[in-house]
């Protein structure tokens, strides 16, 4: 075989291998420190601004409580409020998740318009909503299981 052609053939499979590397890298990085998130902007006082305040249902059944269904936490209850709730590895998750497939920051449930929305915030093995995977913000009806990993938890009234 021609020196030339050996000689491309290494350096091709060099470059291919510093490709793969920095993906690696990237995908620890971001199962490490997660991604960067929009932050809720608050007035001076502490009090959310009206455009973050989710707007009141006035009739129907609203989510009260997330419950774990599934996962080493079954049976763990979480009260909503007006603030987003955060799930994943990170310790200051509101849902602290020891599920080995769930990223240290994972998804988050938020209040929006009288209802409650899913999103996966750049997981690595994805946010599932009754076996279909959240791409972008997507409601949850109450009853509907959500699945992270080995965990599962639903909305409940």
């Amino acid at each position: 075989m021609p020196e030339v052609v050996l000689a491309v053939a290494r350096f091709g499979f060099l470059a291919l291998l510093w490709i793969f590397v920095f993906a690696v890298i990237g995908v620890v990085r971001r199962d490490l420190f997660g991604t960067r998130q929009a932050r809720l902007v608050a007035s001076p006082r502490g009090i959310p601004s009206a455009s973050a305040r989710p707007a009141k249902v006035k009739r129907g059944k609203t989510a009260r409580t997330v419950v774990v269904t599934e996962g080493a936490l079954a049976g763990t209850r979480i009260t909503l409020g007006d603030s987003p709730i955060t799930i994943g590895r990170a310790d200051d998750s509101t849902l602290v998740l020891t599920d080995d497939y769930a990223s240290t920051r994972h998804a988050r449930l938020v209040p929006r318009g009288g209802q409650w929305l899913v999103e996966d915030v750049g997981s690595t093995n994805g946010t599932y909503l009754d076996r279909a995977k959240v791409t972008g913000p997507t409601p949850v009806p109450l009853g509907a299981v959500v699945r992270i990993g080995r965990t599962s938890f639903e909305l409940r009234s």
